[in-house]
Parts: structure tokens; sequence; C-alpha cells
């Protein structure tokens, strides 16, 4: 694209560069208008109007070529060239070369002085200035071509510069998209492991209310229909302390909100004794005292006295521990 552009532009000035105006043959013909008028004709009628670049130095030209006629009293076939002069000076609000160039236009036309080679010569330069018309259009459609051709060749540059940037865009968003996407699938992955746990907490928990449903249903309306019901909780309450105590530790340490309470107090402590951290998991679980006192086989009395204990031994000595004691005390 940038090669087509600079071959459009060393073109553009190449051709506006061609020049045949010859302006100091224009100056040598005034100069010699009045001393020697026929000299002046023969430097005029010796310039290739067609390879003028301009309309005012056509306009000039014109307006003494008109004049050299005049001064050696000859008349014109036409009145093409003196009327070039008038239209250009017309257009401009030239006035004085525009009364001149009438003046003369009349003069011409008042002559009756004819000559075969003047009247050859003229016509030559009248076919001259046709093909500079000529000449002239097309320089005027190159230059509207090459105009044309820099906007569309700045319009397509300016599109590629934006797609470029679009394109940038895009991979900036695709690669937000592709962070997300991430994130997103870590959170479905916390999401159907929470699930898990809690379709795990749900099972054991209705599992329990079951197993005291059944038992409660086949007791029911006997004698032994209480007695039967404390059996089966006794029985599932040894149960937990047997058997739930791993699950409910495992529980307590995979929760985030816990803040691993139970593997930091085994790296402070590590002498802990076995009953007081059996304690610290039932008390991490949530579970009231009542239920404590049940598993442990203490009375309230000693449960309270323990956990007082046990919360002023880890509260007074460990910062990131005792932090987070007063919410589960």
């Amino acid at each position: 694209m940038r090669s087509l552009l600079y071959t459009v532009i060393l073109f553009a000035i190449t051709a506006c560069g061609y020049s045949g105006s010859r302006p100091e043959v224009l100056d040598e013909a005034q100069q010699l208008m009045q001393s020697d008028p026929t000299e002046a004709l023969s430097r005029l009628n010796g310039v290739d109007v067609s390879e003028f670049q301009d309309s005012a130095t056509m306009a000039r030209w014109a307006l003494l070529y008109s004049e050299a006629l005049v001064v050696n009293n000859l008349s014109a076939p036409t009145d093409t060239i003196v009327n070039i002069a008038i239209d250009y000076y017309g257009q401009h609000n030239l006035t004085d070369e525009f009364d001149k160039a009438s003046r003369l236009k009349e003069l011409i036309q008042s002559s009756n002085s004819t000559n075969a080679l003047a009247t050859a010569l003229y016509l030559q330069k009248e076919k001259e200035f046709f093909l500079y018309k000529e000449r002239a259009k097309g320089e005027l459609y190159m230059s509207v071509g090459i105009v044309v051709l820099l906007i569309a060749a700045g319009i397509i540059i300016w599109m590629r510069q934006r797609m470029k940037l679009q394109s940038a865009q895009n991979d900036a968003i695709m690669a937000e998209a592709s962070v997300l996407k991430t994130e997103i699938g870590v959170v479905r992955s916390d999401v159907d492991r929470l699930e898990a746990k809690l379709h795990g907490l749900l099972e054991n928990r209705f599992a329990l209310i079951d197993s005291l449903c059944q038992t409660y249903y086949e007791s029911q309306g006997t004698k032994s229909e209480r007695k039967a019901i404390i059996d089966k909780v006794k029985s599932e309450i040894e149960s937990v302390r047997t058997h739930s105590f791993s699950e409910m530790e495992k529980a307590v340490n995979e929760n985030d909100c816990r803040d691993n309470i139970l593997a930091k107090a085994k790296d402070i402590y590590p002498d802990m004794k076995a009953e007081d951290y059996r304690l610290l998991v039932y008390i991490a679980c949530g579970l009231s005292t009542r239920t404590i006192c049940l598993l442990l086989g203490e009375t309230a009395e000693v449960v309270y006295k323990r956990k007082s204990r046990l919360k002023s031994r880890i509260k007074g000595t460990e910062q990131s521990i005792g932090s987070y004691i007063t919410t589960i005390f």
C-alpha cells in the first residue's frame, strides 16, 4: 500500500513539474511589441501553447498575441484567441486586462488586412489551444483520480488500523473470558464438593432419624416403648462416641470457616491430652454441653470446668487460634 502511494505521489509531482510555459518568451515579445511588432508576433508564434501549464499564462499569451495582430494591422479568421483573454480576465475580475482584451477584439474584427501566412499560423495556434484544453481536462481528471485514490488508500489504512485495534481488543476480551471460565470452574468444583458434603451430612442425619422413627414405630403402644427408645438413643450415642469421632474430626478440618483450628491445635500442643482434644473436636462441631456430657460420660459441671480451662490455655498462648476461640466456646 505504501509503495502504491509513493508511486502515485511521484507521478503527480512529475506531471505537475512538466512545464512549457516559457514566460521569458512572453516578456521578450512584450518588450518588442512597439519597437519590432513583427518580431514580437514571430516570438509568440514560436511558442507551442499546447504545453502551457496554467490558464494565466495562456490568457497572457492570448492578450499579447491579439495585441501583436493589431499592431501588425492583421485580422484573424476567428475570435478564439482573443476570447481566451476576455474569458479569463472577466472571470478573475481583472478589469484593466479585460478592457484591453475587449478593445483589441473590436480592432481585430474591424481590420480588413489579411495575410495567408498569418492566417495559417493563427489557425495553428488555435489548434494548439484546443490541444491544451484537452490536456488540461485530462490532467484535471487525473488529479481528481489521484485525490480519490489517496482518499481510498487513507480509508483502507484507517480500516486496517481499526481492524488491528479491534483484533487486539477481542484478544483481550477472550483472555479475560478464559480467566473467568477458569475461575468459574474452580467455583463450580468447590460447589460440587460442598454439595457432596451436604449430601453426606443429610444422609447421616436422616439415617439417624429414620432409625429412631423405626424403633418408635415398632415399640409404640407397648410397655417396652420408653425403654426401647432410650436403648436406641444410647446405642446411637455410643456409635457416635466410638465410630463417628474420626468423621467429625475430618469434617471440622475440611471446613474452611473453622480456620483449621484442630490442625493448628495439634501443631501447637502436641502433648495435648486425648480427652481435651476430644472435647475440642466436640466443641468445634458445635455440639451442646448436654450432648458433650453424654458423649464424654461426664456431668455438666465437669464439662464446663474442662471447657473453661481449655479455652484459657489456648487463648492465652496463641493469637492465631485464640482469636477464633471465643466464637466456638
